[in-house]
Parts: C-alpha cells; sequence; structure tokens
C-alpha cells in the first residue's frame, strides 16, 4: 500500500460521511470524497489534492505537505497542522477555529475570505499571502513572515502581531483595533483607511509606510519613528498618544501617553547643540 493508502487507511478510522456515503475509497484519486478528518495524518502527503469543504476535527497533521491543495470553505476545528506545508493552496472561504498552524508554510496561498477565531499562526510564513477580507479576530500571529501579504479589509481586532514582518503587506482598510503590533517590521505597508483604534504600535518600524486616512484614536506610538511615513497629518496625531522617543514629521506633535499636558514636539531632524564657546588663553606663568 502506498504511503498516501495507509495515511488515508488512518484517517477513515474516524470518518464522518458527511454526504451519506458510507465508506471512502482508498484509491489516490478518492481522496476528494473523504468529508471529515480526525485521527493522525502526521508527515501525510496530499499535494495537490481536492479537498472542498473537508472538516478536519481534533486531526493531528504536523509536517503534513499539502502544496497547491484545493481547500476552499475546508473547515479546520482544534486541528494541529503545524509545521505543515499549504504553500499554493486554496483556502478561500475556510474556517479556522482554534486551530495551531505554527511554522506552517503559506506562501503564495489563497486565503481570502477566511474566518480564523483563536487560531494560532505563530511563526508561520505567510510571504505574498491573499488575506484580503478574511475575520482574523484575536489571531495570534507573534513573528510570522507577512511580507507582501494582502490583508485589505480584513478584520483583525484584538490580533496579536507582535514582531512580524510585514514589509510591503497592504492593510488598506483593514481593522486593526485593540491589536498588539509591538516591534513589527511594517516598513513600506499600506495603512491607507485603516483603524488602530486603541492598538498598540510601541517600537514597531514604519519607514516609508503609508498611512493616508488612518485612524488613531487612542494607539500608542511610544518609541515609534514615524519620520519617514507617508500621509500622516496633526488631525490623526490628536487622538493618539507618544513619548519621548516618538519621532513624527517635521512640524507635527503628539500628546504624551503619560496624562501629562505638555504636548511632544518632534521633529525629522533633533536640533544641534550650539558648539562650546572657544577656551579662554592659558594665562602665562611668573617667572622664577
Amino acid at each position: 500500500m502506498s504511503r498516501l493508502g495507509v495515511s488515508i487507511a488512518a484517517l477513515t478510522l474516524s470518518l464522518v460521511a458527511m454526504t451519506g456515503q458510507a465508506q471512502a475509497s482508498m484509491d489516490d484519486k478518492n481522496v476528494a470524497k473523504l468529508t471529515s478528518f480526525g485521527g493522525m495524518c502526521v508527515n501525510c502527503d496530499l499535494a495537490g489534492r481536492k479537498l472542498m469543504n473537508a472538516k478536519f476535527t481534533g486531526a493531528n497533521f504536523v509536517r503534513a505537505v499539502m502544496i497547491g491543495a484545493d481547500l476552499r470553505g475546508a473547515m479546520f476545528f482544534g486541528s494541529n497542522f503545524t509545521r505543515a506545508d499549504l504553500s499554493r493552496a486554496d483556502l478561500r472561504g475556510a474556517e479556522m477555529r482554534g486551530a495551531n498552524f505554527t511554522n506552517a508554510i503559506f506562501s503564495d496561498a489563497k486565503m481570502s475570505g477566511i474566518e480564523s477565531s483563536g487560531a494560532n499562526f505563530t511563526n508561520a510564513v505567510m510571504m505574498r499571502v491573499d488575506l484580503s477580507s478574511s475575520e482574523l479576530h484575536g489571531a495570534s500571529m507573534p513573528g510570522a513572515n507577512l511580507e507582501r501579504a494582502n490583508l485589505s479589509s480584513s478584520e483583525l481586532q484584538g490580533a496579536d502581531l507582535r514582531e512580524v514582518n510585514a514589509r510591503g503587506a497592504n492593510f488598506s482598510s483593514a481593522e486593526l483595533i485593540a491589536s498588539n503590533l509591538t516591534g513589527g517590521n511594517f516598513e513600506r505597508a499600506v495603512f491607507r483607511n485603516a483603524e488602530f483604534n486603541n492598538a498598540n504600535l510601541r517600537g514597531a518600524i514604519f519607514n516609508g509606510a503609508d498611512f493616508r486616512n488612518a485612524d488613531l484614536s487612542g494607539a500608542n506610538l511610544s518609541a515609534v519613528d514615524l519620520s519617514g511615513v507617508r500621509g500622516l497629518d496633526q488631525d490623526q496625531l490628536d487622538e493618539a498618544c507618544g513619548d519621548s522617543r516618538t519621532r513624527l514629521p517635521s512640524g507635527l506633535s503628539v500628546r504624551s501617553c503619560n496624562g501629562r499636558p505638555t504636548r511632544i514636539m518632534l521633529l525629522r531632524e533633533m536640533p544641534k547643540a550650539p558648539p562650546a564657546p572657544p577656551a579662554p588663553p592659558a594665562a602665562p606663568r611668573p617667572p622664577r
């Protein structure tokens, strides 16, 4: 029996027929008929398989290879996909509730319109992934690689985006309400019309990012260098706060997060201290 056949045989021990099927065939070509998975499929190879609307409940797919698989509308409930390779997979409209995708690979995957309540994407590789119009409430993504990912119009309320690499990512019209972006790299990212209400941006990198019409109400900009961003104006900053380490474009200001009434005036280039006056000439020594 092939490696794939052995994996599927193990899965059928917990197979639930969603469409009245009595039992699925062992042939590779019939993988698409497996509508519900449980049990273990560690290291199994399902690359390129048709798994539309499949249901993974409490399943163990650690290090599974699902490159280019068709998983549209699939449901991942409480399953473990740690280090699984889902590169170029089609996951549009999938539900990922309580699933674990730590260190999983999603590069170039199609994930628009997914729902991932409570899903764990810690250190996942999600380069160039299309996550547009997705519901990512409370998603855990610390350390994830989101370089050039498309998260436009996504809902990221309460998401954990600490230390992510999101260089060149698109967050246009995204809802980042109460999200944690601490220490992330968002260089050249696009945040046009994004909502940062009560978000924590402390220490994140935004060089070259576009903040046009972004809502920064209640956002914490402490230790953030925004001197090189585009589209930032005073009206946006009037609703945010920062500290002495915050850097802003010339002429803009932000209030202090510590509640003091004084405002922090921060320029692109800090003024240099005036040169010290020359020392007076030494007095001549008296003759001995």
